[in-house]
């Protein structure tokens, strides 16, 4: 599936094999994975794995993360977007769609996370209509909690992410 949608500041295409090198760079850095369970993963197979997922997820549910590249300078710095959660129960919830987004810390409070997810939100409202949206960060990631109320979702609860023992914000959106 190809993507290709346009902000202020982001292009946001499918992610790609060839992505690999970057997504590897992205999730084995400590400190992306302050609020991620603190667990970065250790070698490229891992980051391969992940990205075939994203790949499996545009194929077989018609959604995915993008990855974000920046507009002024062309460079990939991170990922955003959707998921469909099928795997796991979280929250008493089976079977959502997730929001979310992950960038190098160099790319941090540059407004990036909320520009990304209002086209997110926007493109998952046309095409999933009257469809749930869930979004989820870890308490204390108060910059993601505060990105998920700007772009419309509503805090609901808090909960215990049994896999990671850490306590999360859950957000839902209906459109």
């Amino acid at each position: 599936m190809t993507y290709h949608i346009e902000t202020e500041h982001l292009i946001l295409r499918e992610v790609r094999i060839e992505d690999t090198g970057d997504m590897y760079r992205l999730d084995s850095d400590a400190l992306v994975h302050e609020y991620l369970g603190k667990n970065p993963i250790t070698c490229m197979g891992k980051a391969r794995t992940y990205v075939d997922y994203i790949r499996m997820q545009y194929e077989t549910y018609g959604i995915g993360r993008w990855a974000a590249i920046e507009k002024s300078t062309g460079n990939w710095i991170g990922w955003t977007g959707l998921k469909y959660n099928f795997e796991q129960e979280m929250n008493g919830h089976t079977n959502f769609y997730d929001i979310g987004y992950r960038f190098m810390p160099e790319y941090w409070g540059k407004g990036y996370a909320t520009e990304s997810s209002i086209a997110a939100r926007d493109y998952f409202f046309e095409h999933f209509p009257n469809t749930k949206l869930c979004g989820m960060a870890e308490l204390g990631n108060k910059a993601s909690c505060r990105v998920l109320e700007k772009i419309g979702l509503e805090r609901k609860n808090n909960f215990i992410y049994e896999a990671q023992q850490v306590e999360l914000a859950w957000f839902e959106k209906m459109p």
